[in-house]
């Protein structure tokens, strides 16, 4: 029998994740799992603390209290290890503006100590996945925001993760860049576990299998996407209401 989604191992699990900066609580005592196959939307307010929580699963942050696994690592304890499994997409990230994209793929190719002919097919097969051909040798300070997006998420797949957290890819996209980076999201949720940070409530509906809600720091729903159009018969009206904000 085929192994379903429901029955599959967690590839990413928080176990009571809390953040305190002194008395303030970015994140406080988040818990649930993704398991493999998944495609599931982080959903909540700007400052609800889910940029924190993506941060402390994928180990660039330390919580407070609380333990995340990826692929059933600690990623406090045994982070190298999970990071093989892990691509991770921060929200802007970081890109190095003076290299291309071909240069920026092979030098953090070279830097996770790829075998030259595998980091070369490698190479090859993120650029055609994120239709980087047309600008792979001209300087990333040149290209529009969507290629930018693009050259992220093809470096966070360069080493073939099970795994990806993506935290708002299609943040400042115009309609036709959403569509490419959805488009390219869409095949990866073919293979890879997915967790993805969103305010774009169509994409919700469009690939997510389930969704996982915060509010000031705290989870407040976890559930399929019909499981929240019921808080209000719409998931923009269920999001206003878990959130607390007007209707």
């Amino acid at each position: 029998m085929a192994e379903t989604k429901a029955s599959s191992p967690a590839m990413i699990e928080a176990v009571g994740l809390s953040k305190f900066y002194g008395p303030f609580a970015a994140a406080r005592d988040i818990s649930f799992s993704v398991s493999k196959g998944e495609l599931v939307a982080f959903l909540g307010p700007n400052g609800a603390g889910k940029s924190t929580t993506m941060k402390m699963l994928t180990g660039y942050l330390s919580p407070s209290e609380g333990s995340a696994r990826i692929a059933g690592h600690d990623m406090f304890t045994d982070r190298i290890a999970g990071s093989r499994h892990l691509g991770y997409l921060p929200e802007n990230g970081p890109l190095y503006p003076d290299m291309t994209p071909y240069s920026l793929l092979n030098f953090f190719g070279d830097a996770r100590g790829m075998e030259p002919g595998y980091k070369k097919n490698r190479i090859e097969a993120v650029v055609e996945l994120c239709d980087l051909t047309t600008v792979l040798h001209k300087a990333i300070s040149k290209l529009s925001k969507g290629f930018r997006q693009r050259v992220g998420m093809a470096q966070a797949l360069l080493h073939e993760p099970d795994v990806l957290i993506l935290d708002e890819p299609t943040a400042g996209l115009d309609p036709n860049q959403i569509r490419e980076v959805r488009n390219t999201m869409k095949k990866l949720g073919e293979t890879k576990t997915i967790l993805l940070s969103t305010h774009i409530l169509q994409e919700v509906e469009a690939m997510a299998s389930r969704v996982i809600m915060i509010n000031e720091g705290r989870k407040v729903f976890e559930g399929s996407v019909e499981d929240l159009k019921k808080v209000r018969g719409d998931l923009t009206e269920a999001f206003h209401k878990l959130t607390g904000a007007a209707a």
